[in-house]
């Protein structure tokens, strides 16, 4: 059985890792500072233990990012996954903005909420943006940083602040079709047989909720992320940088600059694997995270 708020069209889900995640979506209301309303939000949690592994996903996605991922960290760590404000199978609601602020407000409440403790902030794509951003501003809430093929060197396009209607609700039915989120998908993986009907379906679900267009529309309009290469050197926890060798969205130099930029840090290249080591090599990308953090546990304990 799927959650009531997960579309209907999950019941086309094929690949076991994308059932059983999806089956075990919750949502729990978090109360936030910009609104005074109660905000439903999801996400899944596996496995149990101190200093938890919280994954952040990528731009216009949701925790169904991280099916195969999570499953492997869950049986050796507790590990969260959570759908980013304005993203995923959270509600939009009318009203309010979807800025990477907001973000960052909505996520840390969900870490008091929810864990309250020092957490592994793993992100990918913009998510690593999104978790570079919350580690600057609330250093206190991480322990380690993982960055998988990660925005947030790179400035957006100074037009995405001036989308007016009705271009911005043309800009986001284009992003709806089908042909355009294949062709995306593909470009994300080295090996095209990885963008199979059901990957294209995890990758579409949450599009049905209601407010989708309205959210990031909105994000689009704030700016979303811009570069932190200015801030990197002000990071101080332990990071590791995951990064596939066949990036065809970011390319591979930023690889190098946040290895460069962030003292501590630690670059292991994906080999035969694109921009979604998590889904394309999760059982490289889950042993990485787990050596890094059993590594980072043994110079503790010395």
């Amino acid at each position: 059985m799927f959650p009531s708020f997960i579309p209907p069209a999950a019941q086309n889900l094929t690949e076991a890792t994308s059932i059983a995640l999806a089956q075990q979506i919750e949502r729990h209301p978090i109360e936030v500072p910009f609104t005074p309303e109660l905000i439903p939000t999801s996400y899944v949690s596996q496995g149990s233990g101190t200093k938890p592994i919280v994954l952040l996903h990528g731009f216009d996605s949701s925790v169904l990012e991280f099916r195969r991922l999570l499953p492997l960290l869950g049986q050796q760590k507790s590990t969260w996954a959570v759908d980013l404000w304005g993203f995923g199978f959270n509600p939009r609601l009318p009203g309010l903005c979807f800025s990477a602020k907001e973000i960052k407000s909505h996520l840390h409440s969900f870490w008091q909420n929810q864990i309250n403790q020092p957490v592994t902030l793993v992100g990918a794509s913009m998510g690593g943006a999104t978790a570079i951003d919350f580690t600057l501003t609330y250093p206190e809430a991480v322990s380690e940083l993982v960055l998988l093929d990660s925005a947030g060197l790179a400035n957006p396009p100074f037009a995405t602040k001036l989308m007016f209607p009705p271009w911005d609700r043309l800009s986001t039915e284009f992003l709806r079709q089908p042909f355009v989120r294949g062709a995306i998908s593909r470009a994300a993986y080295y090996d095209k047989s990885f963008n199979s009907p059901d990957a294209q379906l995890c990758a579409a679900l949450h599009l049905e909720i209601p407010g989708w267009s309205r959210g990031l529309i909105s994000f689009t309009k704030s700016g979303g992320y811009g570069s932190f290469l200015s801030r990197l050197g002000q990071i101080r926890q332990p990071t590791l940088i995951l990064w596939g060798e066949e990036d065809k969205i970011l390319g591979t130099k930023d690889a190098q600059k946040f290895a460069q930029a962030i003292a501590n840090s630690k670059l292991i290249w994906v080999k035969s694997c694109g921009h979604v080591p998590h889904l394309e090599q999760p059982q490289i990308a889950a042993q990485a995270i787990l050596s890094f953090l059993w590594s980072q546990q043994n110079q503790e304990n010395r």
